[in-house]
């Protein structure tokens, strides 16, 4: 197996103040506390972090000011990805210059293109720089998947190392994972245990945001060979999992809901996505306290 980015990556929330400006302050104190509670690794700008709504400048600040609250204690994955090569390697390279350690790039979304198309869109991303690519697999946002004859090919790439799966298609992962050395993260938090138990890398998990411990405490365990327990931590966090990821809310809302009732920095989302009411919030909350009562 192998890890380049670390076993347990947050997708972290992008933090904004009370009027939706940057809050690099509570970005900085948000990172802190993930590494300290378990993340060795934080992805950022990807979906959970509103990438389509935050600015090339921010994504650069923010890695900026998230490399210097956690230095060499976690690695930084910068979201890159968008529907223009060109735009997506001008991404790229400024997150170089801001110090992330790699890059998540998904698949290029609306226009659909074709996998040939697609396959050249991650190699002009793979050789406009020195840092590895984590490709990411999310066909409900794109439109499109990265197919798996396409992803066999674009691992001889020795710049493409890893996988965000989000395309549930556990069947494919597997395929893949046996015919190359490409670190596959799950990147749905169902899966987070099944994956890792078929030889997955970890996850790039937004759920982490408010259990990262926990979700950090799934794999120990399953290292440790105590495969009950891992199960057990995995079925625990199950109905946490299920509310945060509802189909009728977005997570990045519903982790910011929570976070900021947790009193943890994390501030509005930005539109067009709409805050969650209180009713949500307390629902989140209360499953929040079960879980961390057992």
């Amino acid at each position: 197996m192998t890890t380049p980015f670390g076993h347990a990556l947050c997708a972290m929330i992008t933090p904004f103040t009370t009027s939706g400006a940057l809050d690099l302050d509570g970005a900085q104190r948000l990172a802190a506390h993930l590494v300290a509670q378990g993340c060795d690794g934080l992805v950022l700008s990807g979906t959970t972090g509103e990438s389509p709504t935050t600015t090339d400048a921010e994504k650069s600040a923010l890695i900026t000011a998230v490399r210097e609250a956690v230095g060499d204690r976690a690695s930084i994955v910068a979201g890159v990805g968008t529907p223009d090569t060109r735009h997506t390697v001008d991404l790229a390279r400024e997150a170089e210059k801001a110090g992330a350690d790699g890059l998540l790039v998904v698949a290029p979304y609306y226009s659909r293109p074709p996998q040939d198309a697609i396959e050249a869109h991650f190699r002009d991303i793979a050789d406009a720089g020195e840092l590895p690519l984590m490709l990411y697999d999310i066909p409900v946002r794109t439109g499109v998947r990265i197919e798996p004859e396409t992803i066999l090919r674009l691992s001889a790439h020795p710049r493409i190392v890893a996988v965000k799966d989000c395309s549930h298609d556990f069947l494919a992962a597997q395929k893949v994972l046996a015919r190359t050395d490409l670190a596959y993260y799950a990147g749905s938090d169902e899966h987070n245990l099944a994956l890792y138990a078929v030889g997955g890398a970890g996850y790039v998990s937004t759920v982490s945001n408010v259990i990262p411990d926990r979700l950090r405490a799934v794999l120990d365990a399953f290292d440790a060979g105590d495969t009950t327990r891992a199960a057990r931590l995995q079925q625990q966090a199950t109905p946490l999992i299920e509310a945060l990821m509802s189909a009728d809310l977005q997570g990045t809302v519903t982790t910011k809901a929570l976070l900021n009732a947790l009193d943890l920095p994390a501030g509005p989302v930005r539109a067009p996505l709409r805050p969650a009411g209180p009713a949500t919030t307390d629902a989140l909350l209360a499953l929040h306290a079960d879980l961390t009562r057992t």
